[in-house]
């Protein structure tokens, strides 16, 4: 049985709940927690206390042991939000995350979707084509992005369409950003299918070879991705006026670390493709304007 158990949402407890989730996402979110900055005070509280839910479940798949360690916590983790979602509290985020999901109705299967996908990081990554790669992108990235325009208020069920696209652009780019890191772990998400139709190997991936086998992989993994890119853009005026701005500060953030990559020559393994913390407050502020609902 559940060790707490709440039939109302006690005022305090939320508050230090909400605070709890607000200390971490300022911690952890880096940049993007001034992103959320853009929007009205109870949004911004909401999207910290869902960030702080992903991030939890995040840290259990990622921190040390062996993924069959890592599977019951991450269990744990799925059967607390079913307990949270009822009332029952066992962790300092859930009382903001309960009161975040029903005030803005997320569905709760977008939820148990990202969990989903972090554990399929438990197993060394390997896909044979683009159609087996699409669901963990669907699960790690589209589910959090569906979840986000509850929270920023949407119009029209075309806009749930282009905010899985959107998912679907940024992992691509997260995926291309750590290609030689993730292949040192034993996780290599390029569909096995693309590395074959260019000649290159699994093996030439972990050893880091640039060669034009690769840049030739790259662009094409590059033109996947600015595809998605160009069909999540519709999104951004379905979307009120304050998380448009959140959507496009993001949009652009991920965009210009997959168009980073281009203007490096496709070298991902030298070093970390980042943008800079000034380039990335530059387009928070950008995207200023349009959370006051200036077009």
């Amino acid at each position: 049985m559940p060790a707490a158990v709440s039939t109302a949402l006690d005022s305090r407890e939320l508050s230090r709940s909400y605070a709890y989730c607000e200390g971490l996402a300022r911690r952890e979110a880096g940049n993007f927690y001034h992103a959320f900055r853009l929007l009205p005070a109870d949004q911004r509280r909401a999207m910290c206390a869902l960030y702080s839910f992903m991030r939890v479940a995040d840290d259990l798949a990622d921190g040390p042991g062996l993924s069959e360690e890592k599977r019951r916590p991450l269990q744990d983790w799925r059967r607390q939000l079913d307990e949270a979602l009822e009332g029952a509290y066992s962790h300092p985020l859930h009382p903001a995350f309960h009161h975040t999901i029903r005030r803005f109705g997320v569905p709760p299967a977008y939820l148990h979707a990202v969990i989903d996908g972090v554990e399929m990081d438990l197993d060394a990554a390997h896909y044979a084509v683009f159609a087996d790669l699409y669901p963990y992108c669907y699960r790690v990235a589209s589910a959090v992005g569906l979840a986000c325009i509850h929270i920023w208020g949407f119009s029209g069920e075309q806009a749930k369409v282009h905010a899985e696209a959107a998912g679907v652009a940024f992992q691509l780019t997260n995926i291309l950003r750590d290609l030689g890191e993730d292949a040192g772990r034993g996780r290599v998400y390029l569909p096995r299918e693309d590395l074959e139709r260019f000649g290159y190997k699994e093996d030439d991936l972990r050893r880091g070879v640039r060669d034009d086998r690769f840049r030739n992989l790259m662009r094409f993994e590059v033109e996947r991705a600015a595809a998605y890119y160009r069909d999540a853009e519709p999104l951004a005026p379905l979307l009120r006026p304050a998380g448009r701005a959140v959507f496009l500060t993001m949009l652009r953030t991920y965009r210009g670390l997959l168009d980073a990559i281009v203007r490096r020559d496709y070298d991902v393994f030298s070093s970390r493709v980042r943008l800079s913390r000034a380039h990335k407050l530059w387009l928070a502020a950008r995207a200023l304007p349009l959370s006051w609902g200036w077009t």
